[in-house]
């Protein structure tokens, strides 16, 4: 018997709904990798099947089959070419197709030696005979582990030959028969190659289960493998982003503290300057005080800690407290601040979407040094949109990616001083969890424009979402 390799050729699927489609493309895969050299064995036995029965047999007759059967073994040789010109580095659904567009070769080959049996039965010495069966019987037998891994070949291919080869042994005892009305056969023949039919079948079927849970045990052993290097290079994420958060807290909230204790020693020398330093000590607490208030709520997010309530949120009611709220701000920093309002509502928490859009509407005023900023809501195809546009100083294309993550401040930008680099990272969580997906267009030096998509959230699902971010 030819012995099939299974080893995988091809990348094991990423999720088990592949497994299944993956395996059965594997099993042809191995099936083909094995099908060279049962058709070199096939097309070595053809002479050797005529040379066994020159002398008894017309000549003729062996030549004709001769001709036939290297012409199966060539269609053979044919489609495997094929399969390794168009199949071989295809899909598995590719590797299923072609086994049914071209698994007439097979076929084709196993009629040409089930009809071997009329050059020698009863036609040659029983010695030759016996030399003939065993032949017929390795061409059957040969290729079994290599078929045997796509079940519907080897069943086309086996039930082919035998039934060949048993319509060839009635033809040829109808004959004889018809010719010597008192031959006696003995039909313990016809048995043997019907059991050894039903062996090749079930010994196929051994070989197709043994196969599969081979090429299942690999596929289970790489999705373990996979994510175990997946909480692994999750693991070490995780450390590297905490010394990275702790490491930009501390660094943030050096400032803020540094000068706080600089004024407490003005004061304690300078007693009389309390009116001038206050408002500055006031300042810093902010500073440190939103530092806390932002690391606290990216940890209440990642943690899953925080407990929504979805309702309905009327939009020209959100912008409108929203205005209020920064209006003022932008005002005492020289900045116009206009907003476009559109009817419409839908389904958030409203005071997470309300953070949302406030870090949006914080972060523009901040990078904002002439100009102003626009607030709108607008209807678009895909539903309701607020955005949030400004006339700053503008990201780079290169850091637009990175300013969703926590800490993260482009250099040299002017105003960056005195940010912590949490907004647009909490923004990001809270876009995840309420599904409002944010994207973000900017131009150095002309502005940014963020939009947040106002889709109606799930609670159920946004809970789910906080969840998961703690688990």
């Amino acid at each position: 018997m030819a012995n099939a390799s299974i080893a995988s050729s091809t990348p094991a699927p990423a999720s088990a709904d592949e497994a299944e489609s993956w395996v059965r493309g594997e099993l042809i895969r191995s099936l083909m990798r094995s099908a060279r050299g049962s058709y070199f064995v096939s097309a070595a036995l053809m002479p050797a099947m005529v040379g066994l029965n020159w002398a008894y047999v017309s000549h003729w007759e062996l030549l004709t089959w001769l001709v036939a059967g290297l012409i199966a073994t060539a269609c053979r040789a044919w489609g495997a070419q094929v399969y390794a010109v168009r199949y071989a580095g295809r899909s598995s659904a590719a590797q299923q197709q072609f086994t049914e567009r071209y698994g007439f070769v097979w076929s084709t080959s196993a009629v040409v030696w089930g009809f071997s049996v009329l050059l020698f039965f009863e036609r040659t010495p029983q010695v030759n005979q016996f030399m003939s069966w065993l032949i017929v019987a390795g061409v059957g037998t040969f290729p079994l582990n290599g078929l045997a891994l796509h079940p519907p070949l080897l069943k086309r291919y086996v039930n082919t030959l035998f039934i060949t080869m048993l319509g060839a042994v009635v033809i040829r005892l109808s004959g004889i028969m018809l010719q010597h009305p008192q031959f006696q056969y003995s039909y313990l023949m016809p048995i043997l190659p019907i059991l050894h039919w039903f062996l090749l079948l079930r010994a196929g079927r051994h070989i197709y289960e043994t196969a599969r849970n081979s090429l299942e045990l690999l596929f289970h052993n790489h999705i373990l493998i996979k994510s175990l290097t997946q909480q692994r290079q999750a693991a070490v994420s995780a450390v590297a982003m905490k010394n990275r958060f702790l490491a930009s807290a501390a660094h943030d909230m050096r400032q803020p503290v540094l000068a706080l204790s600089l004024y407490a020693d003005w004061l304690r020398n300078e007693p009389e300057l309390v009116l001038e330093l206050a408002p500055k000590i006031v300042r810093a607490t902010h500073a440190v005080n939103a530092l806390f208030d932002s690391m606290f709520d990216l940890a209440r997010i990642d943690s899953g800690q925080v407990r929504l309530h979805v309702e309905r949120v009327d939009v020209p009611e959100l912008l409108h407290d929203l205005e209020l709220q920064y209006r003022p701000v932008a005002e005492s920093r020289g900045l116009d601040f206009r907003v476009h309002v559109c009817e419409g509502s839908f389904l958030t928490d409203p005071i997470r979407v309300r953070r949302m859009i406030g870090n949006l509407l914080a972060n523009a005023i901040k990078y904002t040094t002439e100009g102003g900023v626009l607030l709108a809501a607008r209807q678009t195809r895909d539903g309701l949109r607020v955005e949030v546009w400004d006339t700053g100083i503008g990201i780079a294309p290169e850091h637009l990616r990175d300013v969703f993550l926590e800490f993260y401040k482009v250099a040299d930008h002017a105003g960056t001083s005195d940010g912590f680099g949490l907004g647009l990272a909490i923004v990001a969580r809270l876009s995840h969890v309420l599904g409002h997906p944010v994207s973000v267009r900017s131009r150095l030096g002309s502005g940014s424009v963020f939009r947040v998509a106002l889709h109606d959230a799930d609670e159920a699902v946004a809970q789910a979402r906080v969840t998961a971010s703690g688990g």
